[in-house]
């Protein structure tokens, strides 16, 4: 069985830092698409908080993964996420559904932002734009 990932900010290829890059290159790119909720602004990194009532995409990639336990033990350490203590994780790692551009409907793994995010700016287009770090 195949597994996906819904990526909608630094892990994209484009921003991905060099401690996940190797991990990033291993994905298969399957489409654009997006999942329902909504996208802030952290400063460094964007947090996604899911809500399938909303009106508000988040925008991102959807890949496959490779059929290796790896690669998720490499980004779950990236995004803070620790299985055995989901209240110290800052993202969590969980499913959701992802629409592509085409309108088809994939399960993806995807993570959401495991705090409050205050008064971080919302991103209203959805897209997160930060450029890769030198």
């Amino acid at each position: 069985m195949k597994n996906y990932i819904f990526i909608y900010g630094t892990l994209s290829p484009d921003k991905a830092p060099s401690e996940v890059a190797s991990a990033v290159k291993r994905l298969r790119r399957v489409g654009s698409a997006y999942v329902r909720g909504n996208l802030y602004n952290l400063g460094e990194y964007p947090g996604a908080i899911l809500k399938n009532s909303s009106s508000n995409k988040i925008k991102g990639e959807v890949y496959e993964l490779p059929n290796d336990n790896e690669t998720l033990a490499i980004l779950d350490s990236y995004e803070e996420f620790n299985a055995d203590n989901l209240a110290s994780s800052l993202f969590v790692r969980s499913k959701t559904v992802a629409t592509l551009s085409n309108g088809r409907q994939l399960e993806c793994w995807i993570y959401v932002y495991n705090r409050d995010p205050g008064r971080a700016p919302l991103i209203t287009s959805g897209y997160y734009k930060k450029s890769k770090a030198a």
